[in-house]
């Protein structure tokens, strides 16, 4: 199953978060899965590194490559399709970079491991 990792699944992944479910926790670690980032969820970390709600103990650079190394994680690059669906999506979710990552999952047919059950609303599977 193609698995695109919202941002908040990313960090409590890699920072061994015990807020990361379980369910979550054994999808990620399932090498049947395969997972994906979008570029959102690095841009929305420097975002909130930037304004102070969020430290890493490294630059976000370093992280996000290891991270992406050591998990078998793909970018998934946001396309003009994904943009496109953003632009006639409707705003039952108003922050940008997750509006970004149900695009993708909507165009690229992945399911989004989060949290987050304001994506309910747009059909996409959310697993969690």
């Amino acid at each position: 199953m193609k698995l695109l990792l919202d941002t908040h699944a990313l960090l409590w992944m890699s920072l061994d978060d015990s807020q990361l479910s379980d369910t979550a926790r054994d999808l990620i670690a399932d090498l049947e899965n395969e997972l994906w980032l979008s570029p959102a969820s690095y841009w929305e970390i420097a975002i909130k590194i930037s304004m102070q709600k969020f430290e890493l103990s490294e630059p976000l650079d370093e992280f996000i490559n290891r991270e992406l190394v050591n998990n078998d994680i793909s970018v998934l690059p946001i396309s003009t399709r994904h943009a496109q669906a953003v632009s006639t999506m409707p705003f039952y979710h108003k922050d940008p970079f997750d509006r970004m990552l149900i695009a993708q999952a909507q165009v690229e047919e992945m399911a989004i491991v989060s949290k987050d059950d304001k994506f309910d609303a747009y059909g996409v599977q959310r697993l969690w």
